[in-house]
């Protein structure tokens, strides 16, 4: 059977719909005008902080001191950079945070993945007992010290997996992905794959997979942010340096006594030092810059992931 085409003639005798036109008052007009302002100083209000600890990290020791509330530097000097990234203890912290954000980042979107995708459908033997054993975790936990004694038991600590597993996967996670696979996937493409032959792994990373790239991407920046300024686990968890991740580190920088002998005092009253407070810029700067570089990129998958996700069940 031939297809049917409509002929060019039928395309401009086709009456169009008149668009309809949406009546704004001045009242309107001037409540965006309001509402703009007030986002735009307080989008203001919040870059400032951000701009003064960058261009401090740029000062000189003598500027700094002439002028402390001083924004833009006269002259930039890297001397403060140099310093920080000469410190070793700096230097391993960055690596072992690359370490834990990459891989528990990667497993917890594996994860979420593999359980939301069988949680998502209704057919599922005990869903509801799973679900509400998930939902549980949400609202009570056994605490620190048990903890503790879990991560002791299982032989991870002082170890990187004690920075990784705790928490590896999230309850409300789960749950924006679960609720994601439910609204995306259609039951039909996956009966059609079936009748091609895939079985579910299949159905899972060739089908699935490929529509969840917005609920992914906004996994990976939740989990990336999670394991990046993730500090309290090392505390609890890692006794020796050479393991402490990079905001560990920072802490370390910024909350030091001076007046105390430790290899951070040390370097914070070199002779050769930039100002103490200059050097805390420099290393909250390098802190922040990879959340920052990546974000971006996600940010369109973002939103998305977030609206569709959050719809009830």
């Amino acid at each position: 059977m031939s297809d049917i085409s409509i002929p060019p003639a039928m395309h401009k005798n086709t009456p169009r719909k008149p668009r309809t036109r949406i009546l704004r008052s001045k009242g309107d007009y001037a409540l965006e005008g309001f509402c703009v302002i007030f986002v735009g100083i307080f989008a203001v209000c919040c870059l400032i902080p951000f701009l003064y600890v960058f261009f401090v990290s740029f000062m000189s020791y003598n500027e700094y001191l002439a002028n402390p509330l001083r924004i833009f530097p006269r002259e930039f000097v890297l001397q403060a950079y140099r310093q920080i990234w000469g410190y070793d203890l700096f230097r391993s912290g960055y690596r072992v945070t690359l370490i834990i954000t990459v891989g528990g980042t990667a497993l917890s979107v594996f994860l979420l993945t593999i359980s939301a995708y069988p949680l998502s459908k209704p057919h599922l033997k005990g869903r509801k007992f799973v679900m509400g054993m998930i939902l549980f975790t949400m609202f009570f936990n056994g605490g620190m010290i048990p903890n503790f004694i879990l991560i002791r038991n299982l032989g991870i600590h002082n170890t990187l997996w004690a920075l990784i597993l705790p928490g590896c996967i999230s309850a409300f996670h789960l749950i924006l992905m679960k609720n994601f696979v439910r609204i995306t996937v259609s039951e039909s493409l996956e009966e059609a794959a079936k009748i091609d032959g895939a079985n579910d792994l299949r159905i899972l990373f060739s089908v699935v997979v490929p529509l969840l790239k917005p609920a992914i991407a906004t996994m990976i920046v939740f989990n990336a942010v999670h394991y990046w300024n993730n500090y309290f686990s090392a505390m609890l968890y890692v006794s020796s340096r050479r393991l402490w991740p990079l905001m560990l580190v920072l802490r370390e920088l910024v909350v030091e006594d001076t007046s105390m002998v430790s290899p951070v005092s040390q370097m914070l009253t070199a002779e050769s030092r930039s100002h103490p407070f200059t050097l805390r810029m420099a290393a909250i700067v390098i802190t922040i810059l990879p959340i920052l570089a990546i974000y971006p990129f996600m940010q369109r998958y973002f939103v998305k992931g977030i609206s569709l996700g959050s719809v009830k069940e």
